[in-house]
């Protein structure tokens, strides 16, 4: 049975991991049920994951799933899906969002570092314990040092220890810390924001992201010079276009561009 509680609200998907009891922990259908709720979501502008109850976001990989993989084979398999999940998030054409309050281990943590935004309450904590259990920290750990530096991220990785989110060193991490009681508005608020783009800018961006993630930054430049063109083909930039100058007072025919 899976643990995903999943609604769209308006043009956001909401999905929860609900299984408060164990923390959240993940287990294989849920981790291969994301891709296909992210591809076969439409007319959305914003995905949140969040974790149900006040004690975890998530505890991360259920420890029951590392258990039952007996050889490489099946743990390629099942590394291999929670590659693809995590890929599937970083790669989403709208903006994703990891509302965590609680806390945020092992794939979790790899699963808020895929994820645009983090909004994060005072009580949470990260950590990535997987050295404890004799595996390596890997996929989008590797992200990790960009948000807390490589020293930071080493050390998390290989104390396997639990990090306050008010500590220091993990201020990069947190693009908002709040008091818990104060996390449904900053997440209102922050949705209100990047909710009104247009669907084309929203896959454009996040296509670019991706592109500056893993080339060059000459190549980068290339690349977003068609992206920046392209969008002039769909109406939807147009109209954005339009609707823009005219808060400022100017006519679509004299904005010389």
């Amino acid at each position: 049975m899976g643990i995903l509680d999943v609604q769209q609200r308006d043009n956001v998907l909401h999905v929860v991991f609900d299984r408060p009891e164990k923390l959240n922990a993940m287990r294989r259908e849920d981790i291969d049920a994301v891709p296909a709720l992210i591809a076969g979501a439409s007319d959305i502008r914003a995905i949140v994951f969040r974790g149900a109850g006040e004690r975890a976001f998530s505890a991360g990989v259920d420890v029951r799933e590392f258990l039952s993989l007996t050889t490489p084979d099946s743990a390629r398999d099942f590394i291999s899906a929670l590659r693809d999940m995590l890929a599937s998030v970083r790669r989403a054409p709208v903006t994703t969002i990891c509302a965590i309050d609680g806390y945020c281990i092992g794939g979790a943590l790899e699963l808020a570092v895929a994820c645009d935004v983090r909004l994060v309450t005072t009580r949470s904590s990260f950590g990535l314990p997987e050295i404890k259990l004799g595996i390596p920290s890997v996929i989008d750990a590797g992200l990790l040092q960009q948000y807390v530096g490589l020293g930071h991220a080493k050390e998390m990785i290989l104390t396997g220890d639990l990090y306050p989110a008010t500590a220091p060193q993990l201020a990069g991490l947190c693009n908002r810390l709040v008091e818990p009681s104060g996390l449904e508005e900053v997440l209102e608020t922050f949705l209100a924001k990047v909710t009104c783009h247009t669907t084309t800018v929203l896959a454009s961006q996040k296509r670019l992201f991706e592109t500056w993630q893993n080339t060059t930054t000459d190549v980068g430049i290339d690349v977003s010079v068609g992206e920046f063109a392209g969008t002039f083909a769909a109406a939807d930039t147009m109209e954005a276009l339009t609707r823009y100058g005219a808060e400022l007072g100017i006519e679509r025919e004299s904005a010389g561009q």
